[in-house]
């Protein structure tokens, strides 16, 4: 299982440099978990950047794998690990998503480079 972080998705919408690393996980949607916390950031950023429709397309595609919701045990999860590893909200609850669905996080954040489970591409 995969969980791409919303710097991969938004690598691969731009078709940045990076996106390659981050293809075929997306390709993958029987295999890819997508936390409710990654769309909200690719839907704000793409809705900046390119408006609306764009972002309601980002949307649809993220929504191909399968959405997890934030619940009152993975909010709690999630903050335990943003205190052990010193992470923003939106980072411990894409990591505390994964851990709860065996995932590999796939990244350009370096707040998550150091942590097991994770392949990171630096920008």
């Amino acid at each position: 299982m995969n969980i791409v972080d919303s710097s991969g998705w938004l690598e691969y919408f731009s078709d940045g440099p990076n996106s390659k690393h981050f293809s075929n996980p997306l390709k993958d949607s029987a295999s890819l978990v997508v936390p409710v916390t990654t769309i909200y950031e690719v839907f704000k950023v793409v809705l900046r950047e390119t408006g609306e429709n764009e972002a309601l397309l980002a949307v649809a595609a993220m929504q191909k794998g399968r959405v997890i919701d934030v619940t009152t045990n993975l909010a709690m999860k999630a903050s335990k690990l943003s205190f052990i590893h010193n992470l923003p909200m939106a980072d411990s609850i894409i990591l505390a998503t994964a851990k709860a669905h065996d995932c590999t996080i796939w990244t350009q954040d370096a707040d998550l480079k150091n942590i097991p489970g994770v392949k990171f591409f630096p920008k």
